[in-house]
């Protein structure tokens, strides 16, 4: 694929948009908040910088993918610009937002250009009843941060094409990032249905009162060898993020054991939401 338009310039957005600039490929992110395109470009600048000094990268590899790596607030003129082979939807996980985005992208891509998301709550024959193109719509689900985990689940829905697939392969290979393709779809995909399990037992023993945050964390990386316990990694990705998958899981199946949990919604309706408002489950100085 040589062009690639990204949806969406928030924490996950801007990184994949830079992972596919760094590949080679002509990259334009779109966001309909200005502010939150020049937030993407100071902290992309700022990491990729950090890069450079510590020699993970190449200045010249940096500003030659930033030459590749354009901004756009309107989506026709991003559309219109990127003449994209694959948009990337990273927006808000509500569906209906995803929904009627998907039908203004079918209606300004051209025909051949794959539609993917990168959504782990919403299957791809949701998306794909909002287009003309069932056969060009997929998840492509990258994980957070985008620049450094390697895994990116392919996920096809029950008419996506063989060779959308196979596409979809090729461009996160090109990435350098190892894909998992889903023999077919289901909502969670295969990681976050395994890690949402852990995640809803660390809970459960929390609200139970059998221990604290603190010690479920070290149990899982002292005696499971996590990298980091769920509820630090709930801070990392956004307290938020979990709850509204919860909430979108819940409307599909109408089972309250879906709903988010007490402990959850007591944080998301207090505003914190994790690392990026200075306090979730662990409080963060200079936030």
């Amino acid at each position: 694929m040589r062009s690639v338009l990204v949806v969406g310039a928030g924490a996950m957005g801007s990184q994949i948009a830079m992972v596919c600039a760094l590949a080679g490929h002509q990259v334009c992110l779109h966001d309909v908040d200005p502010a939150m395109l020049e937030r993407a470009d100071r902290e992309l600048r700022d990491r990729m910088a950090r890069q450079v000094e510590k020699g993970r990268r190449t200045a010249d590899d940096v500003t030659a993918a930033f030459e590749r790596l354009r901004v756009a607030d309107s989506l026709a003129a991003a559309a219109a610009a990127a003449d994209a082979d694959l948009v990337i939807e990273a927006v808000v996980e509500r569906i209906e937002v995803k929904s009627e985005l998907f039908a203004e992208l079918d209606r300004l891509c051209p025909p051949a250009t794959i539609l993917a998301s990168n959504s782990s709550s919403f299957v791809p024959s949701r998306l794909a009843a909002a287009t003309g193109r069932a056969d060009r719509v997929c998840n492509l689900h990258f994980f957070n941060p985008a620049l450094v985990m390697a895994c990116v689940e392919v996920v096809p829905g029950p008419e996506t094409s063989g060779q959308t697939v196979a596409s979809c392969v090729d461009l996160v290979e090109s990435l350098g990032k190892v894909p998992v393709v889903l023999e077919k779809e289901i909502p969670g995909f295969v990681a976050n249905r395994i890690l949402n399990a852990v995640r809803d037992e660390a809970i459960r023993l929390y609200e139970g009162g059998y221990a604290g945050v603190e010690a479920i964390d070290t149990a899982c990386r002292t005696a499971l060898g996590y990298p980091m316990g769920p509820f630090e990694l709930m801070d990392l990705t956004g307290i938020d993020i979990g709850y509204l998958t919860k909430q979108a899981r819940y409307a599909e199946t109408g089972d309250p054991a879906d709903l988010p949990s007490r402990s959850v919604t007591e944080l998301v309706e207090r505003g914190h939401l994790g690392r990026k408002t200075g306090r979730g489950w662990y409080t963060y100085e200079g936030v």
